[in-house]
């Protein structure tokens, strides 16, 4: 286009200037003053405007010819300095104008047509519509362009008046040419498929006004950030809810419903303060509009569909919203102040709790409009964010179960701190996960308490952007500031939220700027480190006081009626607190409807045996084994699949992946929902899997567990390579897990080693979860495990770890008797290190067939995947009595599976028996054949946690004479031997074999690193500790022979 490249070559060298004077600066609340830049930025902004004309004249700040800037600006960010009205939605909106006008010149303004002719050369530069240029509309465009990108930063966002910013000069119509004189101009601004000001058929107006109009909309109590985002559409729809509808347009019913709400969380917080006073508890002091704003837009949501809403949040606030928002009953908060909510008589089912701002909970309520919601407030712990991707998990499940696949009929809210939403790097991969397939849940309403302040760290000590909310750019979602003393702007402003979520089904953040009251918590002195900010908070009326105040100068309600409100909420919390002195909980809310039936720690649950029918196994066998007509696979892939269908046909050498699809396949059958996600798990990190097949000439996608049953529902089988995270993607398959028991849901690791990137999500939610928040969960970790030259980051997953979190008494053997064991049920999480795919596939299905849940975490093999020696017939999978994986019990997951050669009772010529774990079996027993060792067992514990005390003790008792050996190939400090040691030495002791210094280690010394880097150093060090292990002579406590 011939205007587009004129004023392009005008331009671009006065952006490129720009950019590079964009240093770093803090145009957010509670920051300090960005660096200057001075007539640099005038000089930039004047080459930008002489693109349109050259002009004189009068600043409306000053009585110069010259054109005066406005004060000196702050640095601006980069994006803010792009986004000028030839980029974007402009562009492409004067090209379409271009060729209307050039099929019909009348089809256009007048001026518009004006324009073109001039710069087609059809005519000269003339005047527009009542004497307005063209240069004039066209800096009239980039003065509302101006507002739309930088508005915010002249907003009243801070309600301490502390955060004194300097409007921005591109804001300041001298910059554009306009003087005082023009403002009682009309200007004409329509503008074709653009919304708000620049919508067409908008009435012609004076400059005066645009600019009240822009004023209004952009620099009033809330500020927003929505012209980053890339889609005309969605920018249109804001710009129209933004410039064409005021906030603060309610009507006396709407105010005195947000007056109640206003009144109940500000004196919910009195009333407990004055209760407890040395009490910690996180109160909402200082942003108490949060309450009516979530409330209004939770009954927003309701209206528009949604049926169930998760959250998640710090602690800060989080008794107010259980109490006031998700409706949790007052007497039981405030029991929990006097000595915890311990059930009385749920069957012992009891745990270590944990204090009350952490709790969650699950209520159904009502909403103003006379529907009801179902609220659940997910239980999290201090370490802030970690909640997040649990949330999101949970939710996405709660969409699946309810088959809502449009995701309009559950949405998640998560609120944020300041601090931790700029600063906790789990914040990024929760909000990455939005628009990914499988795991995305139609949006998320993110809501900040932006406290101006972390713990006592200020803003330009804590982020490096603007504003905290400025990593939710990189996910193009709306920001909507707001002053937390404007209660009808946070209302709006949360509504705007749930109308978004709702039309565009993306995420949207509300940042309520606001400040704490009393610091960190209610026994801290912030003034330590914010004397200045104190000082004012000191003096400094509630929202409350301030909104009261508005209203009866409106004369909407009067002293008398407030008073009244306020004694029926204090009457109304006297009486939940007398009634919480005799409070005994009943009921055991973590239960869900799906969970009904499931038992606690405490409640014997019977043993299921997880084998299936041969007729069952052969089918699914077929339908996971065989590929399409017309489909071709790659010819590795056609070898691998043609070699499952091999096995399953001859019930003969069935290898790990195999198992593992007929372990999914027959829980699928058996109507139980089947998720697996993690980096690379379609194809598996190792290539053993490839349960998605790529046709190698279309590129099409089957996958055979789609298809076990004829019109099998949608994502009932789920695999899905995740985004490259591991604390957002375990925490949301943990979130996942939680929401109904009938499903196996499974998250894999690349290597083992990554896993600790998670840590938080193992120490602080699935070891311990239980526990704290009665919450039981089946999530399913397969953590790729072994020693095989990789070095120290692709070897160990660091099983020491799980087995140290693990809770069982190392110096108490249970009970152990089938009938009686609750052993499995009483433990924190299960730790296998499975050798057999027959096993694995028990062990997986071990989780769904038993009436409780507990995490599993797996040790997974990594060459085994294809050892000649590692695999299963098929009659180890079924449940036909005779043959050899059926004992009395039936056919089940072993927790330890005994030496193949000897089968009596007793076994008195056995010199050493040697306790292991994983592959190392394989390279012992290799060894033990080609040596001919006749008198050595080897056993292979394969669940180590909880501890297989009844058959250790079988095993002890069957090799009387027999030397105790543990082998690991894991170093001294690593591996199983610190778990291992004392359980056996205990063992040891009651079968009256001897103590602690009676068990032999073989394996690596102890090491800082988990493995070598230098292979030829590993090949010695494995074949080293193999041949210890089966030497001849008796082994030494120590590290040599």
């Amino acid at each position: 286009m011939a205007w587009q490249r004129v004023l392009s070559a005008a331009t671009r060298p006065a952006l490129r200037t720009a950019r590079s004077l964009a240093t770093r600066g803090y145009h957010a609340v509670g920051s300090s003053s960005a660096p200057l830049v001075g007539d640099t930025w005038n000089r930039v902004n004047n080459q930008t405007l002489r693109a349109l004309g050259t002009f004189s004249c009068r600043s409306l700040h000053g009585t110069s010819e010259k054109l005066q800037a406005a004060p000196v600006p702050q640095a601006v960010a980069l994006s803010k300095l792009t986004d000028n009205f030839l980029d974007g939605t402009s562009s492409v909106y004067l090209e379409e104008l271009q060729r209307a006008w050039e099929a019909d010149p009348k089809s256009v303004d007048p001026s518009w047509d004006t324009f073109f002719k001039n710069f087609t050369g059809i005519a000269e530069s003339a005047p527009g519509v009542s004497g307005q240029t063209i240069q004039e509309s066209m800096r009239l465009l980039l003065l509302v362009r101006a507002y739309q990108v930088n508005g915010h930063m002249k907003a009243k966002l801070d309600p301490l008046g502390l955060d004194v910013r300097t409007p921005p000069v591109e804001l300041d119509p001298a910059l554009y040419g306009f003087t005082e004189a023009d403002l009682d101009r009309e200007f004409f601004l329509g503008v074709w498929r653009m919304a708000g000001f620049l919508s067409e058929n908008r009435p012609i107006q004076t400059l005066r006004a645009i600019l009240n109009r822009l004023e209004r909309a952009y620099c009033g109590t809330i500020g927003y950030e929505y012209m980053h985002i890339p889609d005309r559409e969605k920018c249109n729809w804001l710009r129209d809810k933004i410039e064409t509808q005021e906030p603060g347009k309610y009507g006396s019913t709407r105010r005195a419903r947000i007056l109640d709400r206003l009144v109940w969380g500000t004196n919910f917080e009195s009333f407990v303060a004055q209760k407890w006073a040395a009490t910690k508890r996180f109160g909402l002091e200082g942003c108490e509009t949060l309450i009516p704003g979530m409330k209004e837009l939770i009954d927003y949501a309701a209206d528009r569909g949604v049926e169930s809403v998760v959250i998640g949040m710090t602690h800060r606030a989080r008794l107010n919203v259980l109490g006031n928002v998700v409706r949790k009953p007052l007497r039981q908060i405030f029991s929990e102040f006097t000595g915890g909510i311990r059930p009385a008589d749920e069957a012992g089912y009891t745990g270590s709790g944990d204090v009350k701002y952490h709790l969650g909970t699950s209520y159904d309520r009502p909403t103003s409009s006379g529907k009801r919601i179902h609220l659940s407030l997910v239980a999290n712990p201090s370490h802030l964010e970690a909640v997040n991707p649990v949330v999101i998990g949970k939710t996405r499940a709660k969409q699946y179960y309810s088959h809502d696949k449009d995701r309009s009929k559950t949405m998640a809210i998560l609120i944020h701190g300041d601090g931790s939403f700029s600063g906790q790097g789990v914040v990024y991969e929760t909000l990455h996960l939005s628009d990914l397939p499988n795991y995305t849940t139609g949006g998320t309403v993110h809501i900040i308490l932006n406290n101006q302040v972390a713990f006592t760290t200020d803003p330009k000590s804590s982020r490096s952007s603007p504003y905290c909310t400025d990593v939710a750019k990189a996910l193009n979602a709306p920001i909507f500031h707001v002053n937390g003393d404007d209660v009808e702007a946070v209302v709006h402003a949360c509504e705007l939220a749930a109308e978004w979520r709702s039309k565009f089904k993306a995420d949207v953040v509300v940042d309520i700027v606001c400040y704490r009251r009393f610091g960190h918590n209610e026994i801290d002195e912030p003034s330590f480190t914010q004397p200045t900010m104190y000082q004012v908070i000191k003096n400094h009326p509630t929202s409350l006081q301030i909104y009261e105040k508005k209203l009866v100068e409106l004369g909407q309600l009067t002293q008398e009626e407030i008073k009244a409100i306020e004694d029926r909420v204090y009457s109304i919390l006297n009486e939940e607190f007398n009634n919480s002195k005799d409070y005994v909980p009943k009921t055991r809310d973590w239960l869900s409807a799906y969970w009904g039936g499931f038992k606690g720690p405490e409640q014997l649950s019977r043993i299921r045996n997880t084998g299936v029918k041969p007729e069952i196994l052969k089918s699914v066998g077929k339908s996971l084994s065989t590929i399409p007509e017309g489909f071709t696979p790659h010819r590795a892939v056609k070898r691998i699949y043609q070699s499952r269908a091999q096995s399953i046909e001859t019930g003969q050498g069935v290898d790990w992946a195999t198992a593992e699809a007929l372990a999914f396949a027959t829980l699928l059958v058996e109507g139980n929902h089947v998720r697996l996600s993690g980096q690379d798990v379609e194809r598996g990190t190792f290539s053993h899997r490839h349960a998605v097949l790529h046709d190698q000439q279309t590129g099409a996608k089957y996958v055979p567990l789609d298809h076990v049953m004829m019109d099998q529902e949608d994502e009932m089988f789920t695999v899905s390579n995740s985004s490259l995270s591991e604390f957002g993607v375990l925490g949301f398959e943990l979130g996942y897990s939680m929401e109904n028991p009938n499903s196996l849901v499974l998250w894999e690791a690349q290597f083992g080693d990554f896993a600790n990137g998670a840590q938080v999500i193992f120490d602080q939610f699935l070891s311990s979860g239980e526990a704290k928040w009665l919450r039981q969960a089946g999530l399913v970790v397969l953590l790729p495990h072994g020693y095989d030259g990789q070095g120290p980051e692709h070897s160990s997953a660091r099983l020491e770890r799980y087995l140290q979190a693990a809770d069982d008494n190392p110096y108490v053997i249970p009970e152990m008797d089938p009938s009686l064991r609750k052993q499995i049920q009483e433990v924190n999480w299960q730790v296998v290190n499975v050798t057999t795919p027959a096993n694995y596939f028990h062990v997986l299905r071990r989780q769904i067939h038993r009436d409780f849940r507990k995490p599993l975490i797996v040790m997974s093999p990594k060459n085994l995947l294809r050892h000649a020696a590692c695999k299963s017939n098929l009659s180890e999978f079924d449940d036909v009595q005779g043959h050899d994986g059926f004992d009395k019990q039936g056919t089940r997951f072993k927790r330890l599976i005994k030496d193949y050669n000897f089968e009596s009772v007793r076994e008195e010529s056995v010199r050493r028996l040697i306790l292991c774990s994983g592959k190392v079996y394989y390279e012992l027993d290799e060894l033990r054949q080609s040596a001919q060792l006749k008198d050595l067992a080897i056993c292979r514990v394969e669940q180590l946690c909880p501890f297989p005390w009844d058959l250790i003790l079988r095993e002890l008792n069957r090799y009387p004479n027999a030397e105790i050996v543990w082998c690991q190939e894991e170093p001294m400090n690593m591996g199983g031997f610190t778990y291992i040691a004392p359980r056996l030495a205990t063992a040891l002791k009651s079968a009256g074999r001897g103590a602690y210094e009676d068990i032999k280690y073989v394996g690596r010394p102890p090491s800082a690193a988990t493995a070598t880097g230098f292979g030829s150093l590993h090949v010695e060090e494995q074949k080293e500790l193999v041949h210890k292990a089966l030497q001849d002579a008796p082994i030494k406590n120590g590290l040599t022979a």
